[in-house]
């Protein structure tokens, strides 16, 4: 079976784009420009001004701009400190990289067990991305003891909500009856779900087994 492959990127990834209390959007527009305009420095004291005020955006936001090493207010390692604020603060996306540096190790002590818990904490908030992760910690027992209905489980709630490798991984999950009970329509169903997106092998997965249902329904 494939497993997702998590990229660095994810982790580095500024979330510019949602709102959130305690700032008004006046603010958030101000700091979202001046980002955008690589004006880090104001961007990082705007940023700065609204986490030390609570705000889990902000947090976020200053988190990645200093572990990016692009804030003058603090190190990458302060940066760690105000992502792990906003991810115990309940910020899904902190939670989710959170759960990648303790996978990974990158400034933190690597730690299989911690990050399964933030992905786990991420992936009950409904974050994509987490269940995937979760699922395949469940799946190859990293952090957790192996699982493979647990993993499917997990997979198949990332799969619903789009993403792309796991639409595969369950398509085969249904496929094999690989941790759980096996039906080709099911993965008909999701191969094809992964083909809108443009996953070339899932739409050859697709052509099969269509032909191969279509022969056996003569």
């Amino acid at each position: 079976m494939r497993h997702p492959t998590k990229l660095s990127a994810l982790l580095l990834a500024v979330w510019l784009g949602a709102s959130s209390a305690n700032v008004s959007a006046e603010q958030r527009d101000a700091a979202y420009h001046a980002y955008i305009n690589r004006d880090y420095e104001v961007a990082g004291k705007l940023y700065g001004h609204n986490a030390r005020n609570g705000n889990s955006l902000a947090q976020f936001n200053l988190a990645m701009m200093m572990i990016r090493g692009e804030s003058s207010e603090g190190s990458p390692h302060t940066g760690v400190s105000w992502l792990n604020q906003a991810a115990e603060g309940g910020f899904a996306q902190a939670q989710f990289n959170m759960g990648l540096l303790y996978e990974h190790g990158h400034l933190v002590p690597r730690s299989q067990t911690m990050a399964t818990e933030w992905f786990r904490r991420a992936a009950n908030q409904g974050h994509g991305a987490a269940q995937e992760s979760l699922a395949t910690q469940y799946y190859l027992g990293r952090g957790a003891e192996k699982d493979e209905r647990l993993a499917a489980f997990w997979y198949e709630r990332a799969a619903a909500n789009g993403e792309i490798a796991s639409q595969y991984i369950v398509a085969s999950m249904y496929e094999s009856g690989d941790g759980m009970q096996k039906d080709l329509h099911k993965a008909m169903y999701w191969y094809v779900q992964a083909a809108k997106q443009g996953d070339q092998a899932a739409y050859m997965k697709a052509q099969f087994l269509l032909k191969h249902l279509t022969q056996n329904s003569r």
